[in-house]
């Protein structure tokens, strides 16, 4: 009995394990209908025919097939179920620039590595655009007001058709066409993307028969937010351009953005994805739960039956790449951001910079030594705003004793004091705001430099040397953010001052609080602000050496008379 047991269980299993290899062999389940033939990675090859590769990035064309394409239709309805695409396969895409899969599930994008940039979690790992597992809508989805159309097209199996193997020199473009055909309804859907071997965009083009009403393109849940961050500058989530203004909100709920559409996108702090329709559109950006956001792009259907244009532009906010698109796209840098608002000020004193940024770096192609050279630069610019402001602290420092004098005699009389101050101030032509007011008209430099150095991608994986292989992270060591906090003790110690002794022991922690702020900085940023308050030291030394030597000491009448 026991062994007839074992027989029966091991038997069981046998056929349970190898009932889906025992069908194939005996040709039951077929295989899909297009394959790749070689290659570590499954893709769909086209059918012989399809031979259009010359198309242009605005306005891909059609894949040309023997069949009409009423007769295709037909025969996929009479067609047994068995010649069908029965299982997802995966579709890959690679360029020098990006290795992006599709899987014909949905016809959706599954991922999108980019190959010049590198995690900066290992280093080692490709950055990911797409948000791996999510149970949103992945990008690209294809949805409608039917529920049930929009769940064919979400969850069906498109087949597939492709007319190139690689992407490079000798073969810059090439297509890869989804075909859904609805089983209920008799909707065909075909979703053709134009791929180029030099670019990030990707032209899509939507045909469609019997589909009435409008349609949305989803961006999908994340897609081009790499890393949510922390940090104060800056937007990340949904952002649009909407009659010509950056929206940059995500309601709780769908909320269709109407206007002049330029493009939809999902962004972090260097990198981007974003939908650019052509024609009218709507956008539809939605908060989707913590730290996760969408956005879709509407459009309608044309009654003609011609096709939906749009394009995808997934990749790196490289200032070049994006400003080339000629769509704004670059704006999503916000190099105008403070505090709690943008500035137009600041903008246009960071974009200036920037370019002589890149411009220096051309030279030195180290961009450790390029933040210090602009540093220099910049600090030899503000030499006269400096010096008057130093002037004006020495002066404030001079009189300082009668100051205390006169806060003490009138400290009951609050007006009389005011008065005394004034006087004395005009009486010895003292400023009390002469030493503040040169600072605040270099903050748009320095606002502008910190935005620079925190939001563009130039510095991300850029090495200064020994320790510090990243300026775009913070040291790992933190090795400059101490030397900085003690530069700075050495400033305050050598800077003349009004405060009160209580007043300079409370400053003194001003050191050790910014060194703990820099600590998480980017080591670019911290690398300019030590670079500046070293020469800040060092023009203190020049200014009281060679500009405020104390002139030699007068002996009074009564010590010439002793000594003669």
């Amino acid at each position: 009995m026991d062994k007839r047991l074992i027989i029966f269980l091991v038997l069981s299993l046998t056929i349970i394990l190898g009932y889906e290899y025992v069908l194939k062999e005996l040709g039951i389940i077929q295989e899909p209908l297009f394959s790749e033939p070689s290659g570590s990675t499954p893709a769909v090859t086209p059918p012989p025919t399809d031979t259009s590769t010359g198309s242009q990035p605005s306005t891909p064309p059609p894949v040309t097939t023997s069949e009409s394409p009423g007769s295709r239709v037909q025969d996929m309805k009479t067609q047994s179920p068995r010649s069908e695409v029965e299982r997802a396969e995966t579709v890959e895409i690679e360029t020098d620039l990006y290795r992006a899969k599709f899987t014909n599930r949905g016809a959706v994008l599954t991922s999108w590595e980019l190959k010049r940039y590198r995690s900066s979690s290992d280093g080692k790992s490709l950055v990911q655009l797409v948000r791996q597992g999510s149970k949103f809508a992945d990008p690209l989805t294809i949805t409608t007001d039917d529920v049930t159309l929009a769940k064919e097209f979400r969850e069906g199996l498109y087949r597939v058709e492709k007319d190139f193997t690689t992407l490079d020199q000798s073969h810059p473009t090439g297509h890869v066409t989804f075909i859904h055909v609805s089983a209920g309804s008799g909707v065909r859907l075909e979703k053709q993307l134009t791929f180029h071997a030099d670019s990030y965009i990707v032209d899509i083009a939507l045909k469609s028969q019997g589909l009435a009403g409008p349609v949305k393109v989803e961006l999908g849940t994340n897609f081009g937010v790499v890393e949510w961050g922390e940090g104060f500058i800056g937007s990340v989530g949904a952002v649009s351009l909407i009659d010509d203004k950056i929206e940059n909100d995500a309601p709780e709920s769908d909320v269709e953005r109407k206007g002049a559409l330029k493009w939809a996108a999902l962004q972090d702090k260097y990198f981007i994805s974003a939908l650019i329709p052509n024609g009218s559109a709507s956008a539809w950006p939605r908060k989707q739960g913590e730290k996760l956001v969408s956005t879709a792009v509407g459009m309608p259907v044309d009654s003609s039956g011609g096709p939906i244009v749009l394009q995808l532009f997934a990749g790196p906010k490289e200032f070049d790449t994006l400003k080339n698109l000629q769509i704004r796209l670059e704006d999503t840098i916000d190099f105008g951001w403070f505090m709690f608002g943008s500035w137009d000020t600041v903008r246009a004193v960071a974009k200036p910079i920037f370019y002589v940024l890149r411009w220096i770096n051309e030279y030195t192609h180290n961009y450790g030594l390029t933040i210090i050279l602009l540093t220099v630069g910049i600090k030899l610019l503000f030499v006269p705003l400096q010096y008057k402001s130093y002037t004006s602290m020495k002066q404030m420092q001079g009189i300082q004793p009668k100051v205390a004098a006169l806060q003490e005699k009138f400290k009951d009389d609050r007006d009389r004091l005011n008065k005394e101050l004034i006087k004395l101030y005009r009486d010895h032509k003292v400023n009390p705001v002469g030493g503040c007011l040169p600072m605040l008209l270099q903050m748009p430099v320095f606002v502008s430099l910190f935005n620079i150095l925190y939001m563009t991608i130039d510095l991300r994986q850029a090495p200064l040397g020994l320790w510090i292989s990243d300026l775009s992270v913070q040291d790992p060591y933190y090795i400059l953010p101490i030397i900085m906090g003690i530069s700075m003790v050495v400033m305050q110690k050598i800077q003349p001052t009004t405060m009160d002794p209580t007043q300079a022991k409370l400053m003194l922690m001003l050191p050790a609080l910014m060194t703990f702020l820099f600590i998480n900085f980017p080591a670019g940023l911290v690398l300019y602000w030590l670079t500046n308050n070293v020469l800040t030291i060092v023009q203190q030394f020049a200014t009281d050496r060679f500009f405020f030597r104390p002139a030699p000491a007068t002996p009074s009448p009564d010590a010439q008379g002793a000594k003669k």
